[in-house]
């Protein structure tokens, strides 16, 4: 497995790659729901790169860029073992180098929801995917359903700028406490981690309520809130019923939802979401 660090040494060698080329952006600290993108892109691609940036854009002023969990070299081996042919690891200089002022703007998907919590949030993830997929020249690139708005964000943009390859979504990889795999979940206190799973309760009690045939968005919403704040150490951020692909809020499911969520333990932030079908 090769390791680059440097935007011209991997331009140089992308033409003797054998196509297609599948991309799993990555910033780190790796569980198994990277590790299920990186097999799902060996399966699909004949070559496999991953890319290892934290990336600073996507970090509001506040938020946990300084203390992101790295632990570069444990990673390099799962990314090994799981048969990833090339990672690129640039340090943030080869990014973002001195006088670097271009960005994208999603418009739209991004305003509600993580795009309201999170101010410029998404600028920064289209940004650094774009580059990242100028860079490796992808033929598929592999994300995670556990951060559906930044898949729908990654998809916009791809098919608004015209892009030459295909997002590849993969289902989101829980504990078996129903807990969704995130680097942020070694934030977690022991107390914490134990109340965590609430998120999962209720998303499936969403479910539950859509199989038994209520289409009325707001109850669903309703029902959301009152597990997550019957919890005493979660902290609401908001709870929705949207169109999974616009992120628009519905009033009626007549048609397939997507229940999403973000609740605080502490000072950790967790996301979360569930299809609802009928």
């Amino acid at each position: 497995m090769d390791v680059i660090r440097e935007i011209a040494e991997l331009k140089q060698r992308r033409a003797s790659w054998a196509r297609p080329v599948g991309l799993v952006p990555t910033m780190g600290y790796l569980h198994r729901g990277h590790i299920e993108l990186a097999r799902r892109a060996r399966n699909e691609s004949a070559t496999v790169v991953a890319s290892i940036f934290v990336n600073p854009t996507q970090f509001g002023p506040s938020e946990d860029f300084g203390r992101y969990p790295r632990a570069f070299e444990r990673d390099l081996g799962l990314l090994r073992d799981a048969g990833v042919d090339v990672v690129f690891a640039p340090p943030p200089e080869e990014m973002y180098p001195s006088g670097f002022s271009t960005w994208v703007d999603v418009e739209g998907v991004t305003a509600p929801l993580e795009g309201a919590s999170r101010p410029g949030h998404f600028r920064g993830v289209a940004t650094v995917c774009n580059k990242l997929f100028n860079i490796v020249d992808p033929d598929l690139a592999f994300f995670g359903q556990k951060d559906a708005q930044q898949v729908a964000v990654i998809r916009r943009m791809v098919r608004d700028l015209d892009m030459n390859l295909e997002i590849v979504v993969v289902p989101t990889v829980r504990e078996p406490d129903g807990l969704a795999m995130s680097s942020r979940n070694s934030y977690l206190s022991a107390e914490e981690r134990a109340a965590a799973p609430v998120l999962h309760r209720a998303l499936m009690a969403a479910m539950d309520m859509r199989r038994d045939g209520c289409r009325d968005a707001a109850a669903v919403v309703r029902r959301m809130q009152d597990i997550i704040t019957a919890e005493p150490l979660a902290r609401l951020d908001y709870a929705a019923v949207v169109d999974p692909v616009s992120f628009k809020a519905l009033e009626s499911l007549e048609s397939p939802g997507l229940a999403v969520l973000a609740v605080r333990f502490g000072t950790t932030r967790l996301i979360d979401n569930l299809l609802l079908e009928a």
